[in-house]
This record gives C-alpha cells, structure tokens and sequence, in this order.
C-alpha cells in the first residue's frame, strides 16, 4: 500500500467529503477522483460509499481507521529517516513561508531556531505553501490568514497557532495621498486567484464607502512588486504594514485617503498533526514558546 494512497483516503475520512479532501490534498476534484479510482483499481475492491451524498468510506474500511494512520506515521518516519541518513539532515527543518512574510516575519523565526537547527526557507504564494506542508516537502508552513480569504477544509491532519496579527494598509507616493472628488482612485492590485486578491475584493474594495470608486492600474501576484509599484506612483495599494513599514517612516510612502474600513491579517504557523518528525517537532515547540504563541 502506497502512502500517497493511504493520505487520500484518510484525506477523506478528515474532511467527510470528496470536495473538502480535494482542496485539503491541493487538487481539483476531479483530478482527486481520478485517484480515488486509481486507488480502488490497484486495491481491487470499492473503498466509497457512492450511493451516499457526500460520497463516505464503507464501514468495513472505516473501520481500518487505525491501521491506515499507524501505516502513514511509519512510513512517513520510515521515509525521513532514510532521507535524514543519506544526506546527514536530522537537524534541518524546512519552513513554507508566504512570499512577504520571507521578508518580514522569517527572519526572526530563522533567528529562534538556527542555534540548534539547520532552517531551510522557501517561499511560494499561499496555496504553494500549504501543498508542501501536505507533500512533506516542508515541516511548517506560515501564511496569512483572514475571513475574507479562501477557505481551507477543517481536518483534524493539521495543528495551527497564530502567531501575530497585522494590518493590511493602503498606501501610495505622497503625491497620491488625497483622492481627487469625482475622480476614480488608480490602484495597485492583486489577482482574484491569490489569497491578498480574493482579501482585497472581499474585505475592502466591496466595502467602499458610497460614491468612491477605483480604476485597477495594475495587478501582481507579489505583495514586494506592489509596493515598488506603489513608490513608482503608480496607484494605491494594500500592503501587510511591515511590509510598508520602512518606506513609510522614509517619506518615500504616504497613507492613502480612501477611507478603507480596517482589515487585520493573522499570522498562522500550521504543520502535520501527527505524525511528524522529532526534529520539526522540537522547532514547533520552540517556535511556540519563544512568541508565547498559545495553544
């Protein structure tokens, strides 16, 4: 039995349907079907209950529950542990950070841990992240969170702590800071299939105050290249505020007078609920006691 396998169907015992699995595996479901089947064929008998809506596990395999997570945790400590042996890496760690907070947050997070521990950082968009947190690819990942983004599937596979908040600001060139009456605002934004696109549009452009308006100048996916853009004068944008932070206190960025209502981000660490390796395991703990993150 492969582990891949294994986390599919558990996938989809955690969330209770094909759907929710799909998003928590990040594929689309029809993609995730298709392995289901597969699944099936290599197994040779029927693992779903189709009948059902949402499709459900038949009880007879339910009821391998504890064989298939004590089957993933071994193989999983099986995989690492070789991998550790052939490459010398049982204190490395490897973290998932979303693109700004490589910048921002990372930083101290790589300052806790590197005493103790070899921190390898790679940076990817949201959804990048947490794919990797489910592939293996990477103990912890850190994003963004907010209830005006995506949703993700609840799953008893994951353990999450926040870890800050922060403000997500408008700003632009000082020459920008007052909309003209009348006139629509130029603005820096970012794509409806990112996390800070579908926060912007939910959170604040849709909560406008009446009578103003915006025109999109540009749109990027990266929270580094809107603030360039921003200090171009290229238009209004929203950044996480240690994101803008510098430039404000140098002059070169200015609050911007759109009167947006105010959207706080939460900063989230998430990994595997179980199992995971010692090594991650211990950084967790340390990450979490050292920003007094609570359970």
């Amino acid at each position: 039995m492969r582990l891949d396998w294994l986390e599919d169907i558990l996938a989809v015992l955690d969330t209770g349907s094909l759907a929710r699995a799909a998003e928590a595996r990040n594929l689309t479901q029809s993609a995730f079907t298709r392995r289901i089947r597969s699944i099936e064929n290599g197994v040779g008998a029927p693992l779903f209950d189709r009948s059902r809506k949402p499709v459900q596990l038949l009880p007879n395999i339910r009821a391998y529950e504890d064989d298939m997570r004590r089957m993933v945790r071994d193989l999983r400590h099986l995989r690492d542990g070789l991998r550790q042996s052939a490459t010398g890496t049982g204190h490395e760690v490897a973290l998932a950070c979303q693109h700004a907070i490589t910048t921002t947050v990372s930083p101290r997070l790589v300052q806790i841990l590197s005493d103790e521990h070899t921190v390898r950082i790679r940076s990817g968009n949201r959804e990048d992240c947490l794919s990797q947190l489910v592939t293996g690819d990477v103990d912890i990942a850190v994003i963004y969170d907010s209830p005006h983004g995506p949703p993700r599937a609840d799953s008893r596979a994951f353990v999450e702590l926040s870890i800050g908040t922060e403000p997500l600001i408008a700003v632009c060139a000082p020459g920008l800071a007052e909309t003209q009456p009348g006139q629509p605002a130029p603005i820096i934004a970012y794509p409806a299939d990112v996390f800070l696109g579908q926060v912007l549009d939910r959170g604040i452009l849709s909560r406008l105050p009446a009578g103003t308006s915006v025109v999109r100048k540009v749109e990027t996916a990266l929270t580094l290249a809107a603030c360039q853009y921003a200090l171009d004068g290229l238009g209004i944008t929203w950044l996480p505020q240690s994101v803008a932070e510098q430039p404000l206190a140098q002059g070169h960025l200015a609050h911007a007078d759109l009167k947006t209502p105010d959207l706080m981000l939460d900063v989230r660490m998430i990994r595997l609920a179980d199992p995971i390796r010692p090594a991650a395991l211990e950084c967790w703990d340390t990450l979490q006691n050292a920003l007094h993150a609570p359970e």
